[in-house]
């Protein structure tokens, strides 16, 4: 919608209309006319000090924030039972005669996946219903694998395009919260909203000083609405967590951690801290734009930040026209929500295409931060686990993964449960699990919950709507982007570099299975991890010999002295080999009978050896030339000394071992049976010229 920007005038505003953000559904006031005389810009004294300024909004709101009590809640409507039926059946009769409309469509052939009324009744259905039933049209409005496309148009609306609340409030909101008229604190203000989503409404305005601006102001009667859906839907979680045994997830637990969010998303002081902790988080990641907060106009209800002029991420023609690239961006919003999720652990909640811009110079632009959310270090570094292992297909340490993350109780019995994950993951079909989408993985596991003792936390709900839905806009971007693959290089980094014990241990077992070295993963994860963007060579050189020589560290080493000693022996015997076959050639001695150089199992460490030097030297940061200085620093490194005494070691009492063994067998051959003559072996001239 696009909207026209005009000076404001100093026309005052009435304070007698009785509306509050918590007052009666229904509002009789007078609209302002969008031509309304607004012809005469006033100025407004600048603060003494942003800072005091800022301190002073926040005294002012201290006693207006407000929190998610669902006892509170409960309090209140039991009060009212009245008014709670009332809006069950407000929700439920709509709603029943929409699902019996595409039942009859069904029953009389018409085609419902294209019938662009029933999308527009759906659409105007969850409007009536409110901002927690457009939330849900808002996550469906990012699948379009699950939605048929005339549906999706129309619930993509729901994003931005909803129903616009009368500017006379908006502005009385602007004048109680900021302490000032809109005329006397913005230069200009759009004559109508630019974009009224389910919370609030955005104009397009510019300041005193010049800056151009986004003025959100929040809905009237928000609170009074959002709490009684949340109330109704909560005392249906626990009549179904009561009646329905089949269901063990904590849907109560959940449905407050969805409350608690909303609450927070309420609070425009909250968001405007949300939005500078994301910033000084994420905002040095390459191509991730984060808007200036301008806290001297904003308060509880209303909030100026900086106007980012962008396209939508969905407008993959529009953003191709500016010679941007959509898929790089969603490469880079995908990097940007594994930082938040894996590393961080403060992630953004509610990334739908009406928050994420691609700005004029190809960055990837966030916007809002109402909805944001936090996630514990050892739930990130059991997701970490858990995605090592389902791309390895390592079923048994994945139901571990699921005990660690709170899916199963400790005391479950794993057995039926490994093979149930080996199914899931076998509808690959051969290919790569990081080849699968989140969305059919997610499926799959719902499915399996309901046949075994899972339950969902309730942390768990927030991250997988933020993947699900980021992976939407991915899906409406380029149909083939698999998230996961998108992501392994990050774990892969992670693993290499992370200090931390869990994700060493997690490393371990990665590498080693019934104690033995498996080369091929090592080659998978560095192949990887190459291709994080800020992965660091010399980081994983320097940490690697450090965790090796650590005590931490003795399990790997020691295999790994093994596993080296294997590839140099083999090596060697290669080396011999070569060197013994040219002086025969030279002499003229060929060798008819030849012993085996080395074992297979010596010649596939070194073939897995090579493949990893090639890998190093391939790898974004790798200079030969500036190796030479480290590894003579290497070389005087305690740790590393030691790591080469162990490897000379065995390889001097691996030769002493094999030199045994050749006397051993001349001796044996000597003292032969009687009769037997021993054969040395034949060596022949080679034919003569003619």
């Amino acid at each position: 919608m696009i909207s026209k920007t005009v000076p404001l005038t100093s026309q005052p505003i009435k304070k007698d209309s009785g509306v509050d953000d918590i007052g009666q559904d229904e509002l009789s006031v007078s609209v302002v006319s969008e031509n309304g005389a607004l012809n005469q810009a006033v100025n407004l004294p600048t603060p003494e000090s942003d800072q005091k300024y800022k301190t002073l909004v926040y005294k002012k709101a201290e006693a207006q924030t407000i929190h998610y009590d669902p006892q509170e809640i409960a309090a209140h409507y039991q009060k009212r039972p009245l008014e709670v039926l009332r809006r069950i059946f407000a929700v439920l009769l709509p709603t029943v005669a929409f699902v019996v409309g595409l039942w009859w469509d069904a029953k009389r052939g018409v085609a419902v996946k294209n019938d662009r009324q029933r999308a527009t009744q759906l659409r105007n259905l969850l409007t009536k219903l409110g901002p927690a039933y457009i939330k849900i049209g808002q996550a469906l409005s990012t699948r379009p694998d699950l939605v048929p496309p005339v549906y999706l148009e129309e619930l993509t609306q729901l994003q931005d395009q909803l129903p616009a609340f009368p500017n006379e409030i908006a502005y009385q909101f602007i004048e109680e919260e900021l302490g000032a008229s809109p005329q006397e604190i913005y230069a200009e203000l759009s004559s109508q909203p630019i974009a009224a989503a389910s919370l609030g409404q955005v104009y397009k305005g510019k300041l005193k000083t010049g800056e151009e601006v986004a003025v959100k102001v929040q809905r009237p009667d928000l609170r009074g609405r959002i709490t009684i859906d949340l109330y109704i839907l909560r005392r249906l979680a626990a009549w179904t967590l009561k009646k329905v045994k089949r269901v063990r997830s904590d849907l109560v637990g959940i449905l407050d951690e969805l409350g608690t969010r909303i609450f927070e998303e309420m609070d425009y002081i909250n968001e405007g801290e949300n939005a500078e902790r994301f910033f000084r988080l994420y905002g040095h990641f390459k191509d991730v734009y984060v808007p200036k907060i301008y806290w001297e106009y904003t308060n509880r209800r209303v909030l100026t930040m900086e106007w980012i002029n962008g396209v939508k991420l969905t407008q993959a023609e529009e953003i191709d026209a500016l010679g941007i690239d959509a898929r790089y961006l969603i490469e880079v919003g995908v990097q940007c929500s594994l930082r938040q999720l894996l590393e961080d652990g403060f992630f953004h909640a509610d990334p739908h295409p009406g928050n994420l811009l691609a700005t004029l110079d190809g960055q990837l632009a966030y916007l809002d931060f109402g909805m944001m959310s936090e996630i514990k270090p050892p739930q990130r570094y059991g997701l970490i686990e858990a995605i090592v292992h389902v791309v390895n297909r390592d079923f048994d340490s994945l139901a571990q993964d699921y005990v660690k993350l709170d899916f199963l109780s400790p005391d479950t019995d794993l057995t039926p449960i490994i093979p149930a994950f080996a199914r899931v993951f076998a509808n690959a079909q051969g290919a790569s699990v990081a080849e699968l989408n989140i969305k059919s993985i997610t499926d799959e596991l719902s499915a399996l919950m309901y046949e075994y003792p899972f339950r969902v936390p309730p942390y768990y709900a927030l991250i997988i709507r933020s993947l699900v839905t980021l992976e939407g806009i991915a899906i409406n971007i380029d149909p083939n982007f698999k998230v996961l693959s998108e992501a392994y290089p990050y774990v892969a980094k992670r693993l290499l570099t992370d200090p931390s014990p869990e994700l060493r241990t997690s490393l371990r077992d990665l590498l080693f299975k019934d104690g033995r070295f498996r080369w091929n993963r090592l080659e998978n994860l560095l192949r990887n991890a190459r291709n994080s963007q800020d992965y660091d060579f010399n980081v994983v050189l320097n940490q690697g010999i450090e965790f090796l020589a650590s005590e931490r560290g003795a399990f790997i080493r020691d295999k790994l002295v093994d596993e080296a000693v294997k590839g140099l022996d083999a090596l060697g015997k290669n080396v011999l080999h070569n060197f013994t076959y040219l002086l025969r050639e030279r002499v003229g001695l060929t060798a008819v009978n030849e012993t085996p150089v080395a074992t297979a199992e010596q010649q596939q460490t070194l073939e897995h050896i090579k493949n990893i030097l090639k890998i190093l030297q391939e790898t974004r940061g790798f200079d030969s030339a500036q190796l030479v200085p480290q590894f003579a620093q290497l070389l005087v490194n305690p740790s590393v000394q030691r790591l080469g005494q162990q490897i000379t070691s065995q390889l001097l009492q691996k030769a002493f071992a094999r030199l045994i063994r050749e006397l051993l067998a001349s001796e044996e051959v000597n003292t032969s049976r009687p009769g037997e003559l021993h054969q040395p072996p034949r060596l022949s001239l080679p034919p003569a010229r003619v």
